[in-house]
């Protein structure tokens, strides 16, 4: 009976720090506000369009995965980071997410869901082309389409100079893990400046002819890749994410020795590698891709 007192006393005493933490973090996020009332005023990102800094969010990601220990799991910090630095963007200058729906609707909903909260508004669309369109035609919202392909060469439309770019690439998480609860491999795109994409990993935009189960087998260990059929041809237009440390001309030589023909190319963005998270207790590795 005398141990009791002592037992809710370290009980009350433990909860007190956590409310404290608690409270330390929410006048932390009001501070942040206040410094991002103070960018407004200095960047004027109200009349000048998209605030979105994939490079500057991929070092923030990173430095979170440097940092992070303890039995909070990874992606749940991941998940909280990446829905503070949308909303704060979504503060900066009011964007909204449009998604193509076709493939998937619930996983494509978790996925925006949990990267960028139920502040920022969600545009659904039934058709890749139809999320191109609507972020073609803003000055800064963002669109998710499916990785796994169905949707069409939607990504011929992101050719030309003024249009918007491939931003992001995979499972969206920046931290990837096979039972991830946001996993859906998706492309995000998006209009940013030049020197804010994060040149990790391009991916081009290639319409070849002579395509076939050889020359897809020859690149298959190279890059990630989409194929749609493309009659006016006879070959295919290819979406290829060319990893860190490969290049765009490896893949072409490589595609020319299988016998196609590369009749058109262009960049149509890039994205920072991701990083896989391995067993339990094993630090995460970036995958290159």
């Amino acid at each position: 009976m005398s141990e009791k007192p002592r037992v809710d006393s370290s009980l009350a005493a433990l909860r007190a720090e956590i409310d404290h933490i608690d409270e330390t973090m929410h006048g932390l996020l009001m501070q942040r506000g206040e410094i991002i009332d103070r960018l407004i005023a200095v960047k004027q990102t109200q009349e000048s369009g998209s605030a979105f800094r994939p490079a500057r969010e991929a070092e923030m990601m990173r430095r979170l995965v440097d940092r992070h220990h303890g039995i909070l799991p990874l992606d749940t910090a991941e998940s909280i980071w990446r829905v503070i630095i949308a909303t704060f963007t979504y503060v900066q200058a009011p964007f909204s997410v449009h998604a193509d729906l076709t493939g998937s609707d619930a996983a494509m909903r978790d996925s925006a869901r949990f990267h960028f909260g139920f502040t920022v508004p969600f545009v659904p669309h039934m058709g890749a082309a139809g999320v191109v369109a609507a972020v073609s035609e803003s000055r800064g919202h963002l669109g998710q389409v499916g990785a796994l392909g169905g949707g069409g060469a939607w990504w011929t439309a992101l050719e030309f100079d003024s249009a918007p770019k491939i931003i992001a690439r995979a499972r969206l998480p920046f931290i990837d893990r096979a039972d991830h609860p946001a996993a859906l491999p998706v492309f995000v795109i998006s209009r940013v400046s030049a020197e804010a994409m994060v040149p990790d990993v391009e991916v081009w935009s290639l319409r070849v002819s002579g395509w076939g189960p050889a020359a897809a087998r020859a690149v298959a260990h190279l890059a990630e890749l989409l194929a749609v059929p493309d009659s006016a041809f006879d070959g295919a237009a290819l979406l290829v994410s060319v990893p860190q440390g490969s290049s765009f001309a490896t893949i072409a030589d490589a595609l020319v020795k299988a016998g196609a023909s590369i009749r058109s190319s262009a960049l149509v963005g890039s994205h920072a590698t991701r990083y896989t998270l391995p067993a339990a207790g094993a630090r995460p590795v970036p995958t290159g891709r």
